[in-house]
């Protein structure tokens, strides 16, 4: 399991940088007028949430290592 959450970690990091530099590229964060900002932000924060749960999956398998 540590090492699918690992994949899956830095398989959405990637992604991160992409849309993040995408929203860059697109307008900005303050650009609020088109449609492809808005997808864009929302594909950031959805991103986000695969991340953090991941990292914690992976970090726990990592150090926990069947003590529980």
């Amino acid at each position: 399991m540590q090492k699918t959450a690992t994949k899956i970690f830095i398989g959405a990091s990637v992604a991160f940088g992409i849309l993040g530099i995408l929203l860059v590229l697109a307008g900005g964060p303050d650009d609020n007028g088109t449609k492809l900002l808005v997808v864009i932000h929302k594909l950031l924060f959805a991103d986000i949430f695969i991340i953090l749960p991941s990292f914690a999956l992976s970090l726990a398998g990592k150090y926990l290592n069947g003590k529980f």
